[in-house]
């Protein structure tokens, strides 16, 4: 520090002593060296080591107090033969633009060979001319282990093909990668700060007790299938993801302080969905072997069709009724009387069970003009109807009007068909706790009446017979 810096500040310090300001400047950069995690050296412009912290230190085994003041690394940090290339490459970062970065061999205290990688800079004096250099380095091996790590980050984050979610310990989406935003439905911008009830329609509940699990507890140990509802420009699509969790702390902290969750998921709802339908087809496929194998063991015929009815309700519908066309069956394209049908058999109205033939009485449906049953013989096809998305009780409103049991919302009438006659009707019905009918659903529904019809077709080919036998 020059004369003119110290001299009027006060009379009891000399020039070669340090005052208040300088010591403390002085503590604060030793303090800042040492507690970096990276090993740094400076050297004057003759190339005199002046600066040399705590990670050097580690490193290489070479104290400051060995350090500083050597000339160059000759002698001490490098081999004699590699001395003169290693010190014109460092001391060429002075009177180069920006930073120069080199690789080459240090030689430890104890006589080993370290592989760093470096990087220098030159120091500018207060003309702005070099006034000596800093050197950066660390093992090579801790480098490359870093760059990984931010290369993996990268790449994670930019072309991953699964979905890569950073959710912070809010449970917010902190960073979303390109396949996440697909999935969610958003730009990669727009989901980061936002609660995940804004993203999903269904399943953020099971997602964020998950999430915070993990924040708790730790990873879990193997990935969870979970089934959401995404909520998109064209409504609300039901996606299974396959995920896995992270819990991310970080490596500054003495102890672990969690930083949030990474979540990393792959869109699977196809193979899910094709595992289930292909499930449920076998199901359904037993179902009617069953059925046929308990059927062909009733004498009659009329009891057979009950038995095929009672088989189809497993799994598929809450409630069955069967309707057979009054007198004698419809030929195609017979629509010179309006169609009249009588109640053969049903499930109780109480509550699903078994179906009860309850024909004898041969008292008609009292269905009005335009119900689904009468549509369905009228076009000789299936007909699917719903309550819609209403309140319970007009639910049920609907479903008494159209003579069904009260806690109907979903039908599915399907004709019955035989020898080009249409025999009747057979209708299905689920409750709220089901899904409404789909296409699969009317197929299946279609193999099980055309059974029923068979055996309908049959005992009234044996009344028939029996009638003339009299």
């Amino acid at each position: 520090m020059s004369a003119s810096r110290w001299s009027g500040t006060t009379d009891e310090l000399g020039p070669d002593e340090p005052g208040p300001e300088e010591s403390g400047g002085s503590d604060l950069l030793a303090a800042l060296l040492d507690g970096m995690d990276a090993a740094l050296c400076a050297f004057d412009a003759d190339g005199v080591v002046t600066h040399w912290n705590r990670e050097a230190e580690r490193i290489l085994g070479w104290t400051a107090a060995e350090a500083v003041g050597r000339r160059g690394f000759a002698g001490w940090a490098v081999r004699s033969a590699d001395a003169e290339e290693i010190q014109g490459r460092l001391m060429s970062a002075m009177h180069a633009p920006g930073r120069q970065v080199h690789e080459f061999a240090l030689v430890t205290k104890g006589g080993g060979r370290v592989l760093v990688r470096t990087q220098s800079a030159a120091v500018r004096g207060p003309e702005g001319k070099p006034a000596g250099l800093y050197c950066a380095f660390s093992e090579v091996h801790t480098q490359i282990d870093l760059e990984r790590s931010i290369a993996l980050s990268e790449a994670l984050f930019e072309d991953a093909s699964w979905g890569v979610v950073l959710v912070d310990a809010d449970l917010r989406p902190a960073v979303v990668n390109a396949y996440a935003a697909r999935a969610l439905g958003i730009r990669r911008t727009a989901a980061l700060g936002r609660p995940l009830g804004e993203l999903l329609a269904q399943g953020v509940e099971e997602l964020e007790g998950a999430l915070t699990h993990v924040l708790a507890e730790g990873a879990p140990p193997a990935p969870a299938e979970m089934w959401v509802s995404v909520r998109t420009a064209e409504g609300e699509k039901r996606r299974c993801w396959r995920s896995g969790f992270l819990r991310l702390s970080s490596p500054l902290a003495e102890e672990p302080v969690p930083l949030g969750v990474g979540w990393l998921f792959r869109d699977v709802t196809e193979a899910r969905q094709g595992e289930q339908e292909a499930s449920l087809l076998r199901f359904r496929t037993h179902q009617l072997h069953r059925a046929s194998r308990a059927a062909a063991e009733c004498e009659d015929p009329s009891e057979a069709a009950t038995v095929h009815l009672d088989f189809a309700l497993a799994g598929f519908a809450d409630h069955a009724l069967l309707d057979r066309v009054a007198g004698a069956p419809r030929a195609e394209g017979d629509d010179t009387a309006p169609v009249r049908l009588v109640r053969l058999a049903a499930t109780p109205a109480g509550a699903p069970g078994p179906s009860v033939l309850t024909g004898a009485a041969g008292l008609p449906a009292r269905y009005e003009a335009g119900h689904p049953a009468l549509q369905c013989i009228e076009r000789a096809g299936a007909v699917r109807a719903g309550a819609g998305s209403v309140p319970a009780e007009r639910a049920r409103e609907w479903a008494l009007a159209r003579q069904w049991p009260g806690d109907a919302v979903h039908a599915l009438c399907v004709v019955l068909r035989s020898r080009g006659r249409t025999l009747g009707v057979v209708t299905f019905l689920r409750g709220a706790g089901r899904s409404r009918f789909e296409r699969s659903d009317v197929a299946y529904a279609e193999d099980v009446a055309g059974r029923i019809a068979a055996a309908l077709d049959l005992a009234e080919a044996a009344r028939t017979r029996d009638g003339a036998g009299e």
